[in-house]
């Protein structure tokens, strides 16, 4: 039987919550492979939420784990990842309880909070300056 409007194989699979599923993989291109695959008003926001972590922490390590982006600092581990649910982004910022003020969301973790970027909710100004903060803590090793 002939399967109705194949999926490209170029393109993601989207998970539940449209979550693209990307392979593991270090560096720039599978985190540009994953935010290409955002949809929707995601993929603007993912573009311009990993513009502003180039501009505050010049040089910083990528990956993707887990079907999502992770940021860190080479040798001294993880600071942020992102995760695309239905209605909004999950920034997770694994030190985010240290940060000031802290990120909105608490965790079941303690030092991690995130922050849910809704459409046409993302406040820049304040994500950059969570990222730098983010980036001079200690980070996770995962």
């Amino acid at each position: 039987m002939a399967q109705e409007n194949p999926k490209p194989a170029s393109q993601p699979v989207l998970l539940s919550g449209g979550n693209p599923q990307i392979a593991k993989g270090y560096g720039n291109e599978p985190v540009q492979a994953y935010i290409r695959a955002m949809p929707g008003w995601k993929n603007g926001v993912g573009q311009r939420m990993d513009a502003l972590i180039e501009q505050v922490v010049p040089g910083v390590s990528k990956a993707v784990k887990w079907n999502s982006p992770f940021y860190g600092i080479e040798g001294e581990g993880w600071f942020l990842s992102f995760h695309c649910f239905a209605k909004y982004i999950k920034v997770a910022f694994f030190r985010g309880a240290s940060l000031d003020p802290p990120p909105p969301v608490a965790s079941k973790q303690q030092a991690v909070r995130y922050l849910h970027v809704h459409e046409d909710q993302f406040d820049e100004a304040q994500f950059a300056d969570w990222v730098g903060q983010a980036s001079r803590l200690p980070g996770e090793r995962m």
